[in-house]
């Protein structure tokens, strides 16, 4: 799994034109999921993503988590952050799990980020077209990848 982690001082997805969800303070996620993906990599990269102290404290120090912080994630799947672009012009998405098992992989993050977190996640649609606004804080962004455990 890939992720693009952002912290955000507020996040809106929309689809069809539609607001679908919106978030305050915390992080907005953007989702990969590769085939081969495993409950191990799941549970790693939710551990991570809640915890991970990217939000600031009392000093304006980045030393505490969103869960900390009581902040919001905002979780959008987005195969594309699986591409290859080693050749041409025209990425490639063949490490991107097939639609079914990504959905399915996706809905189990869901509850695994709920569950770590301790209270309910935002999310997009899955396979919709979408439209992703925030501002980003800091700007604070950064790129976890279960594979490279990094």
């Amino acid at each position: 799994m890939r992720a693009v982690v952002q912290r955000v001082s507020h996040a809106r997805v929309y689809v069809d034109h539609r607001l679908k969800d919106q978030i305050g303070q915390g992080l907005c996620v953007l989702l990969g999921i590769e085939k081969g993906d495993t409950e191990e990599d799941m549970q790693w990269l939710s551990h991570k993503i809640v915890h991970m102290r990217i939000m600031d404290d009392d000093q304006g120090v980045m030393n505490r988590s969103v869960k900390d912080t009581g902040g919001d994630i905002l979780l959008i799947s987005q195969f594309t952050l699986l591409a290859s672009t080693r050749r041409g012009h025209r990425p490639s998405y063949d490490r991107a799990a097939p639609p079914q098992e990504a959905e399915a992989w996706y809905e189990r993050t869901i509850v695994q980020l709920q569950n770590d977190l301790g209270k309910p996640i935002h999310t997009g649609t899955f396979r919709a077209y979408m439209q992703v606004e925030l501002v980003n804080d800091g700007p604070v962004t950064i790129c976890i990848d279960s594979r490279q455990k990094e």
